[in-house]
């Protein structure tokens, strides 16, 4: 089956529509899937719930898809360095579903796993356990979470063979590979593809068998916070 698609557009052709549910990789603005936001934007589909760690920065990333009003709904752990994303919420415009980071990860893998639930203490007592069932494992309360199967996920990895194995580097290994795990279907873009075989198999971080199309492109890589000294004099 090919995998190899030639850009962002033709990656999600097909895909999408109106009101469906995505996982998106990446940590604060390290290793998200930017060309294919750019493709969503493009694409004018709407209504989208999205499970990601972050929405981004203001006219960075999923921000984008704030600015354009296509997110309906936000399943999040940290939201913030966006105060288009702050404006939404407060004015009832964006609904907002607060995940703890490791429930939201655990949540993906669970989901891309078979597992429809798990508990955790993670929670307990707090705006986050309410409404959710409560079970007592050994005199300890713990709170049921549901595993996210989304209909599609959208990822960054640093290089990709054309069977879709994937292989992240350094932090951008956070959110992608569970968020892949989740979708339906996943769309990777990558910096490069490489010859089939010529990844060490011990190096992949995710098999291809979670991944349906992959893309290749150059990414801008913006740094959320950009902090320098100044130069020292001699």
């Amino acid at each position: 089956m090919k995998k190899v698609y030639p850009d962002a557009d033709a990656a999600l052709d097909g895909l999408l529509f109106d009101g469906m549910h995505i996982a998106a990789g990446g940590f604060g603005l390290c290793g998200i899937p930017e060309l294919l936001i750019d493709g969503l934007v493009r694409s004018g589909v709407k209504d989208l719930t999205i499970a990601s760690n972050n929405c981004g920065v203001d006219g960075f990333g999923l921000g984008k898809l704030l600015d354009t009003r296509q997110i309906r709904k936000m399943q999040s752990s940290y939201v913030g360095e966006n105060a288009e994303f702050m404006r939404q919420y407060l004015s009832g415009e964006l609904e907002l579903e607060f995940n703890p980071q490791g429930t939201l990860a655990e949540r993906m893998r669970a989901g891309g796993s078979g597992i429809p639930g798990f508990y955790t203490r993670t929670g307990v007592g707090t705006v986050i356990a309410e409404g959710k069932e409560v079970k007592v494992f050994d005199g300890q309360e713990y709170i049921l979470e549901r595993g996210i199967v989304a209909d599609l996920s959208i990822v960054k990895a640093w290089k990709a063979d054309d069977t879709g194995n994937l292989v992240f580097r350094k932090t951008a290994r956070n959110f992608n590979p569970p968020a892949a795990m989740c979708g339906k279907v996943c769309v990777a873009e990558v910096e490069e593809i490489v010859p089939r075989g010529s990844l060490d198999p011990d190096m992949i971080h995710l098999p291809g068998i979670y991944v349906h199309r992959v893309i290749q492109g150059e990414h801008e890589k913006r740094i959320e916070q950009l902090t320098t000294r100044k130069k020292e004099t001699a």
